[in-house]
């Protein structure tokens, strides 16, 4: 089972228990924005929309600029802090996909605080699997790549590039021992290298799920593949075994986590940034689980420690390297860590260290995977960034993400509509979780433009008050009572539509829940619904997407202001996606009818081209799937598709949910 996989089985607490069975059966019993353009992946000029991570300001409830707005949220961030490019300026790697690497450039000079700007979400192409490492493995100055070969192996990359300009080359051979046995990590594991005896030769260590660590030597000699070889050394470095401790509901680490300290940061969200109550779940045993580590100085003394996050630990453990390069003692029971202001999350906390400051001292970054401790309560906010402010290993934390992004967890769903009758498009943000859970993370966020039609700037308005039972939320904005103003309709994840009376006004909506179950679907659940006249009749037809990926046609058959739905199969009959269809209707090719278009689980966008008319629509399933809406594989998991004009350009841009809770954006570059 894959990190990404366990991670979406947890993103619903009623699938922790069942994901906790799989991942134990499986092996045991605030930066700056940076001004440079934009140089992602969809750069082919022949592609209509073109990926923007920062097209305009967005900014949280106190005015705070989220600097990557669009980037598409984090549930699963494994990051690492390397100089890929040798500037003299610290870069950051992030995995968050199966199979790919993000790459986040540091365009600040040497020595300033690190300012990122968003290059691609699939660094070089390189296939990484589940993990992946930089590092300098055959010693020639140059940062190599160790990555997860499916499945559990070991994968090296040797670049061939020179200082500045790394090339990464696939050695056809998995890491071997010097008597030719392949190097084996689970790939839940996130193993790392370091020289923790200052021989100049690298050590490997890779955890295992009994919670012991197995260390490899390279020996300096290469394979005839041109593979460095590595000796074992023990199969029990040091004599760690980590232990978590699972207890019952209420009865384990239950401190409040600690604030952020020093000053406001960039993706402080007050709203957001509430204190985290542990709530281990389990009954009262001892757990080995998925592990990550990282090596560093932390106490200042000179010699490398032992940083390490498990599945079942809420926090960071230190394991202190009292004896120095020459003769390694760690042998010292775990402390949580950073000691004084110790980490506590949902747990499986991923650590990287570097100076992200610029004052000389190694700070940490930690991503938070989400363990045993329901991980819905940290998919918002789970980039940590722990500042050092001493050299004797004094760590205050800054942020809970250190990339501010609108983030609401898990599944979200966006929505457009003029909602204060100012004349520009203003945001919904639908989310999977529910306040029902207990997190901050899961209500719908509205995001108020309080720039222009030609200008657009979004700053976090409000959090909806809808029904606290109510998760998996997919908002439509329409007027369904022909009074003028858009109503809110949502929805949920048992089948239901709900419906959200505007009892305001054009210019301050307020939504009611009026008790109206619009529709039912007949079969499956998470509807999406999706709302346009598709007969011709003057009045608004429903289509609802659902979990498996049919498209359901609810003909409106009474009027504007009273709508009735029936359930009719003549106008989508065969119209199908493989899952979790979420349908949206935009006349994309420009003929005065609408098509139609629908985001799936895994396919990205599925694109119907109406070929009948306005009155008697013909949707046809384009050859390639995605039509004009191809986007060169940028197109994220569960994707739910919203277009709006949002820059007053003449043509409609394409915003878009995402899996992992935030948005993006792609611009019509007509």
């Amino acid at each position: 089972m894959s990190i990404s996989s366990v991670a979406r089985s947890l993103s619903s607490s009623h699938s922790l228990i069942l994901a906790l069975f799989l991942l134990l059966a499986a092996g045991c019993a605030g930066s700056g924005l940076a001004t440079v353009p934009e140089k992602g992946e969809n750069a082919d000029e022949n592609q209509r929309y073109a990926r923007r991570v920062a097209p305009f300001p967005v900014q949280g409830a106190v005015g705070e600029a989220y600097d990557m707005p669009f980037l598409g949220g984090f549930n699963v961030p494994r990051p690492q802090i390397v100089d890929i490019d040798e500037d003299g300026a610290q870069d950051l790697f992030l995995q968050e996909e199966s199979g790919q690497v993000m790459f986040f450039e540091n365009t600040a000079v040497p020595g300033a605080p690190a300012d990122f700007a968003w290059r691609t979400s699939n660094y070089r192409d390189l296939a990484v699997g589940e993990w992946f490492r930089f590092v300098d493995l055959d010693g020639d100055g140059l940062m190599d790549l160790l990555a997860e070969q499916p499945y559990s192996y070991l994968r090296y990359y040797h670049n061939t590039g020179a200082a500045g300009t790394p090339q990464f080359e696939l050695v056809k051979d998995t890491l071997r021992t010097v008597g030719g046995e392949p190097l084996f990590s689970d790939r839940q594991n996130i193993p790392n290298v370091a020289d923790v005896d200052c021989d100049g030769k690298p050590d490997l260590f890779v955890g295992r799920l009994d919670g012991t660590v197995t260390r490899y030597e390279a020996t300096g000699e290469v394979s005839p593949e041109d593979v460095p070889q590595f000796r074992l050394v023990t199969e029990e470095f040091a004599g760690i075994e980590i232990v978590g401790q699972v207890s019952q509901p209420g009865g384990g680490p239950g401190a409040p986590e600690d604030q952020p300290t020093g000053p406001p940061q960039k993706g402080n969200d007050p709203l957001e940034d509430a204190p985290l109550e542990d709530t281990p779940l389990g009954g009262g045993s001892m757990r080995h689980g998925a592990n990550t580590m990282a090596f560093a100085d932390a106490d200042g003394d000179g010699d490398e420690d032992l940083l390490w996050g498990d599945y079942f630990e809420p926090g960071l453990l230190l394991l202190e390297n009292r004896g120095g390069c020459e003769t390694l003692n760690f042998s010292s029971d775990p402390v949580p860590f950073p000691r004084g202001n110790p980490l506590t999350t949902t747990g499986y906390n991923a650590p990287a260290v570097g100076d992200l400051t610029g004052d000389g001292l190694k700070d940490l970054l930690i991503g938070v995977i989400g363990g045993a401790y329901n991980p819905d309560r940290t998919a918002a906010k789970n980039l940590y960034f722990y500042e050092r402010t001493s050299e004797g290993g004094n760590y205050d934390l800054r942020v809970r993400q250190y990339l501010p992004m609108i983030d609401v967890g898990s599944e979200s769903v966006p929505a457009l509509a003029d909602l204060d009758d100012d004349g520009d498009q203003d945001l919904l943000v639908g989310s999977k979780i529910g306040t029902a859970e207990g997190s901050a993370a899961g209500p719908m966020l509205r995001y108020e433009n309080t720039g222009g039609p030609a200008d657009p700037r979004f700053r976090l308005a409000d959090t909806l008050a809808l029904a606290p039972e109510a998760y998996d939320r997919a908002p439509a904005l329409v007027d369904l009572d022909d009074d003028g103003d858009r109503d809110l309709v949502v929805g949920t994840w048992n089948a239901h539509l709900r419906y959200h009376e505007n009892t305001g006004t054009p210019g301050d909506s307020q939504f009611t829940e009026k008790g109206t179950v619009l529709a039912d679907l007949k079969r499956g659940s998470h509807p999406a619904p999706a709302f346009a006249d598709l007969d011709g009749d003057g009045d608004l037809d429903l289509v609802l997407g659902e979990t498996a990926g049919a498209l359901t046609f609810y003909r409106n058959t009474g009027t504007p202001s009273n709508p009735q739905f029936q359930s009719a199969n003549d106008v989508l009959d065969g119209v199908t996606v493989d899952r979790r269809s979420a349908p949206v209707f935009h006349d994309v090719d420009g003929d005065g009818d609408q098509d139609l278009i629908v985001g799936t689980e895994g396919a990205g966008f599925v694109f119907f081209r109406n070929e009948g008319t306005a009155q008697d629509p013909q949707f046809v399933r384009a050859e390639d799937d995605a039509g004009p809406l191809a986007l060169g594989g940028a197109a994220p998991a569960m994707a739910a598709p919203a277009f709006a004009d949002i820059d007053g350009d003449g043509d409609a841009d394409l915003f878009t949910g995402t899996a992992r809770g935030g948005l993006m954006f792609f611009e019509d570059r007509r």
